[in-house]
């Protein structure tokens, strides 16, 4: 495999770079699940007029993706943004209000615009969602956004608060990520003990992490899945050829799956 990054501080400075793309890019999976869970609980009446703007929105995005030129892909973000504004003013307190913050937010931090990002996420987190789950998902996008800016001690009083233990992991690894930039290493270190040390409870790893903890000179403990994907099959002399045989293509599923999972980081 080629050698990408040589050495310690290479690798902290490369996480530092590029490390903003792909925690957004988690916390957006995090934010689609929690978000249609909240719909389901509690939005049974739904606001069809605000439900109606954020399909247009929806729309919108989608197209975006798709446009190449320049000039045209300002235009279209341009008027992505009017459409979430109007349906911010009109129906602010609602969670379709949110989402579309989500959506504006994650095209502003697209375009290195994280000073933007922050302000927008700042204006999502005034939003009442009961919901502890969406609320730490904005918390820790806009702790994130405020250290892509430079930010860290604001990013550092926005992430230092309660979390749901779910999100402890990766609030102490962001933690990590703002110590980093202060250049306190040991607080640094914790944080990102503190992370992994939860992850292994959970049984759960994080590649990211322990790239970060390795970078500090700290050496991770590999953690032991707590649940098998696929059972060892019970085998009998009449079928041991064909359970044996079985339990090699579910082995090669798992380890696909298991690339996959450490490919993409958590």
């Amino acid at each position: 495999m080629t050698e990408l990054v040589t050495t310690d501080k290479q690798a902290m400075n490369a996480l530092k770079k590029h490390g903003n793309k792909i925690v957004w890019a988690v916390i957006l999976v995090l934010a689609g699940y929690f978000g249609w869970d909240f719909y389901q609980k509690n939005y049974a009446k739904i606001d069809t007029v605000a439900a109606d703007s954020y399909t247009l929105i929806t729309e919108k995005n989608d197209a975006f993706v798709h446009q190449a030129d320049k000039e045209a892909l300002a235009r279209d973000q341009q008027a992505l943004f009017a459409d979430i504004d109007k349906l911010v003013a009109n129906h602010g307190k609602t969670a379709y209000a949110w989402q579309a913050l989500m959506i504006k937010a994650r095209h502003q931090s697209d375009n290195g615009q994280y000073t933007e990002a922050a302000t927008t996420l700042k204006q999502a987190s005034q939003i009442n969602l009961d919901d502890e789950g969406l609320t730490a998902i904005t918390q820790l996008r806009l702790g994130q956004s405020l250290l892509a800016a430079g930010n860290a001690d604001e990013a550092l009083t926005v992430v230092n608060g309660e979390f749901p233990k779910a999100f402890e992991s990766s609030k102490q690894e962001l933690l990590g990520d703002i110590y980093v930039l202060k250049n306190e290493d040991d607080n640094a270190k914790q944080a990102y003990q503190l992370a992994w040390d939860g992850l292994t409870e959970r049984g759960e790893s994080r590649s990211l992490l322990s790239l970060k903890m390795q970078a500090l000179g700290m050496t991770p403990t590999p953690i032991t899945p707590k649940h098998q994907v696929v059972a060892t099959p019970v085998q009998t002399d009449a079928d041991v050829t064909s359970a044996n045989a079985q339990t090699v293509g579910a082995n090669d599923v798992l380890s696909n799956e298991n690339e996959t999972v450490q490919g993409g980081g958590e």
